[in-house]
């Protein structure tokens, strides 16, 4: 277990401060930066270690915002830092503007390696990042901005003193002085998109650029091997700081984007306004009780649930990769959202806690509607980044819509995600037209598979993701039950019609002698496979990722037919025991060589995989809810440890710990789409959500203890609650929770009567 993260800091700055002054770069101590309130809980190196997968980054930005720093390196383990970002243009898909702080002679190559750090000198902070680069003896602190950025480098007294810009993305990339302190720049990000850059120092240079590997004296380069250095005379305190702005739209937005946010700010005002930003939102929601390390989980997960959708609205404009164009706006638009996973719980998180941000997000996919002519699954700067399978959109578009969001353009939404449902394509990783794997779907009620060794026959077949046919029909029978939805609310009663039925569609699949969703060929013929591991590389002929036994619970909107198709409620939740206790059926080496994103397992249940989060929570469908309470208990524990190998899947930017966020508070939204929570086991014993309306939630958990897991019994506002349900009205009322805990099931409990949910 790590050190509380207070502590663990102020050794880390001890250590730094006594290595800068016995190195002359400094004579104060460093500050600890441990933050006010819940803020020094944050420690952005959990999970900083992939179990398999990717690992989280230590994102350092202000939440929700376009400039998002991490250094480069391959993750925690990895003792070099090959360079520093000005712009994180997406969490997983490319960076813009490499920095590199250097004290090597320019004219040699030393300038090309990598730069080794000391992990026990490097602080990460939400709103603050420094490290000892130990080669070089350079330290490097950095403060973010909306569009704009702050380093500050504090080089030895004597020696040269050198930084170096270079790209990260092939293009006619620019670099031009424009004076001996102010730089500006073009980089090209996946291939079309220019990106600008505006930059001042804090003194004056040599300055000069580095192309094809040979350096020059000259003030302006444009290629696609460009680089610039920037030589400080060796008489410099020592003290360089290098403020800058990045801007989507225009060279003259960038300048004015620095002229908005930094010309007359400095470092520890930057600081400021950072940690007062963060403070906000992590002290939003307030807890008593649990242990250390539960804290440092739960509002590390909560800060990353801020990492993404970002803002681009620079000036009451900005640039659509969607057609682009640079748009008029008098509110934000924002990208970078993967909706595969964040309609799950993070979606459903922000509509809590900011639910007018929601709408802005949810306006600006309706925006990138009329601009591209489809809903995207996974907006990003340069347009639809075609990923996973659904159009899961759809789903946080109704459960906002329910939960009385407005002030977004719902019939707008409404004819786009017809549009999707009628005529886009459902084959996974795929944007365009549909297809007639497509048709089939809408005349059988299912999504065609191959039989195995068939060789596939439709071009338009991604060659690695296959046609997930399985995965495919249960995620639209999903989004179509939430567009029948929809057109239910707005009066379209023969659209409801339509798509409510197509919203049943996952029973097509279900084999009463396997008890699982099973695959069937274009003619409705069974596939006969082993679902715990036929389908190649992540079972994707089939399924996704995952195998049979996850997917055989994907049917949040409707889960009392799911559970009729078990043969009842006893036979339900038998089937949910067996999950946890299911074998693999062949060695953990053979198996996750096939299903490498199928992470931390509990049998055949998969914790580090976004399908498994609401399964733990449907025991509270069963005469058994105490078993959601242990299930949940045990993940939290065993999975989200407070450490750098403390995420066992693939975070995604809050897609997944958003699932730690409401666990760990106590409830969850099983189905987005219903304005309903199911009630799980709060770790705290006291949770106060401050919400926008003025109001206060509260779950009170009395004598919640690592021990004390189990609900005794419960009141929601002073009156007896015995089902484990409530209401987002409830919640937005300003309601509170009162949960008895003890150390022993009360197998009576929230068995008052079951959720039966709408179709």
């Amino acid at each position: 277990m790590l050190k509380n993260i207070f502590q663990l800091n102020a050794r880390k700055s001890l250590v730094l401060g006594l290595l800068f002054v016995i190195n002359g770069c400094v004579n104060a101590q460093e500050e600890t930066y441990a933050g006010s309130g819940n803020l020094k809980y944050v420690d952005p190196q959990i999970g900083n270690v992939g179990h398999l997968l990717q690992p989280t980054r230590p994102t350092v930005q202000l939440p929700n915002q376009m400039i998002r720093m991490f250094p480069q390196r391959k993750d925690y383990m990895d003792d070099q830092i090959s360079s520093f970002p000005l712009n994180v243009v997406s969490h997983r898909l490319g960076e813009v503007f490499s920095l590199k702080p250097s004290t090597q002679n320019l004219e040699s190559s030393s300038w090309k390696g990598k730069m080794t750090y000391d992990h026990d000198l490097e602080v990460t902070r939400p709103w603050y990042y420094s490290t000892y680069l130990i080669d070089d003896e350079v330290k490097v602190s950095y403060a973010p901005g909306k569009k704009t950025g702050y380093y500050k480098f504090q080089f030895p007294a004597k020696g040269n003193k050198a930084l170096l810009l270079d790209n990260y993305n092939d293009g006619l990339n620019e670099f031009n002085f424009i004076s001996a302190t102010e730089i500006t720049g073009v980089e090209v990000y996946h291939g079309d998109i220019k990106v600008y850059l505006y930059g001042v120092f804090s003194e004056g240079a040599v300055v000069g650029t580095v192309q094809d590997n040979k350096l020059s004296p000259v003030r302006k380069v444009t290629g696609k091997d460009t680089r610039a250095w920037i030589r400080f005379p060796e008489n410099t305190t020592g003290n360089v700081e290098f403020k800058y702005a990045i801007s989507y739209v225009s060279a003259e937005q960038a300048k004015k984007n620095y002229q908005n946010e930094l010309k007359s700010t400095s470092f520890d005002q930057q600081l400021a306004i950072a940690e007062a930003a963060w403070a906000k939102v992590i002290n939003q929601i307030k807890t008593t009780g649990a242990t250390e390390a539960q804290r440092r989980s739960f509002y590390t997960a909560l800060y990353r649930c801020y990492e993404r959708m970002v803002d681009i609205t620079e000036d009451g404009q900005y640039f659509s990769g969607f057609d682009n164009k640079i748009h008029k706006t008098n509110r934000p638009f924002y990208v970078d959202d993967w909706a595969w996973d964040t309609y799950l719980a993070h979606h459903p998180l922000r509509v809590i806690l900011n639910p007018a941000q929601e709408e802005d997000m949810l306006q600006s996919y309706v925006k990138m509607y009329e601009q591209s002519g489809w809903i995207p699954t996974f907006p990003v700067l340069f347009g639809d980044h075609a990923c996973m399978n659904g159009f899961h959109s759809t789903l946080s578009f109704l459960d906002g819509h329910r939960k009385g969001l407005k002030n977004f353009d719902l019939a707008k939404a409404y004819e786009g995600l017809v549009k999707n449902a009628n005529e886009a394509t459902m084959l996974p990783w795929r944007n365009g037209p549909k297809t007639e794997l497509d048709d089939i779907y809408y005349s059988k009620g299912f999504f065609p598979a191959l039989h195995k060794g068939e060789k596939e026959y439709v071009s338009t077949v991604d060659k690695f993701e296959k046609r997930q046919a399985v995965a495919v029909t249960l995620g639209h029978s999903y989004d179509d039950w939430a567009l029948g939805q929809l057109a239910k609310d707005m009066g379209k009663e023969e659209d409801y019609k339509k798509f409510n039925l197509r919203g049943a569609n996952y029973k097509n699949l279900w084999s009463n002698d396997a008890k699982l969703f099973m695959p069937k060929d274009s003619k409705g013929n069974w596939i006969k496979i082993d679902p715990k591991f036929d389908g190649g590389m992540g079972g994707r002929d089939y399924y996704d990722e995952n195998n049979g036994w996850t997917y055989m619970w994907q049917v949040q909107h409707d889960v009392s037919g799911l559970m009729n198709l078990m043969g009842g409620a006893k036979a339900f939740e038998n089937r949910l025991d067996q999950l946890f206790r299911e074998p693999l059926g062949r060695s953990q080496y053979e198996f996750q060589g096939t299903f490498p994103d199928a992470t931390g397992l509990v049998g055949q249940f998969s914790m580090g995989n976004e399908p498994s989060f609401h399964i733990p929570y449907l025991y509270n469908y069963t005469s058994s809810p105490w078993k959601t309470q242990k299930r949940i208990r045990f993940l939290l524990d065993t999975w989200f440890k407070d450490n750098v190998f403390g995420i066992p899947g693939d975070e995604d930017g809050g897609g997944m710990t958003a699932f730690v966020v409401f666990s760990s508070m106590g409830f969850y939204p099983v189905t987005p789409g219903v304005p309903v929570y199911t009630i799980g086991s709060p770790v705290f014993e006291k949770v106060t959500i401050d919400l926008p309306n003025g109001k206060t939630f509260q779950v009170i958990a009395n004598k919640s203890s690592v021990q004390n897991k189990y609900i005794q019994s419960a009141k929601f506002d002073g009156k007896v609650l015995d089902t484990p349900w409530f209401t987002h009205q409830q919640l937005v009322a300003g309601g509170k929770l009162e949960l008895e805990m003890g150390p022993m099931p009360n197998k009576t409990w929230g068995t008052g009567q079951d959720l039966k949910v709408s179709k």
